[in-house]
């Protein structure tokens, strides 16, 4: 099993999406760089954060990371921001889908649309999502997809 996603602008995209897009691309970055073994899981959080903030824009807090194995869904849960309590390690090995989910809005909240599927921010800024599936090394993760 992967999990994998990417957001493509179609044109014509106004400038702030365009700078949410490379903002949530490199929180992908930021977060893949924090993920080794021996790491708290919070390390990928707080990496993420901190790259969403500094550039001006709301990690979707509802919406996370998680381990993949027999079934996609698994723990452990891989949050977009820093949670000093959860201490958990990650080791070699682990397989995990890393996430973020960032918006041009205010609110870290969203809602599921009638369809039951479809998920929008509550208060309509726009969002983007990147995602690789990767294996935990004592190095740079093995990105399991493409």
């Amino acid at each position: 099993m992967a999990d994998a996603a990417v957001t493509v602008a179609v044109p014509p995209a106004s400038p702030v999406a365009m700078r949410l897009i490379e903002c949530t691309e490199a929180a992908l970055e930021a977060a893949l760089a924090a993920a080794k073994a021996g790491h708290p899981v919070n390390a990928i959080g707080l990496a993420v954060e901190t790259e969403v903030k500094r550039r001006g824009f709301t990690v979707l807090r509802e919406l996370f990371g998680h381990g993949v194995g027999r079934a996609i869904h698994e723990d452990p849960n891989v949050p977009n921001y820093y949670r000093p309590a959860d201490r958990k390690k990650l080791h070699e090995g682990l397989v995990i889908a890393i996430e973020p989910m960032v918006s041009t809005g205010r609110s870290h909240r969203v809602k599921t649309l009638r369809d039951g599927w479809t998920l929008s921010t509550t208060d309509g800024g726009l969002a983007a999502h990147f995602e690789h599936t990767v294996m935990i090394t004592g190095g740079k993760p093995l990105i399991l997809t493409a």
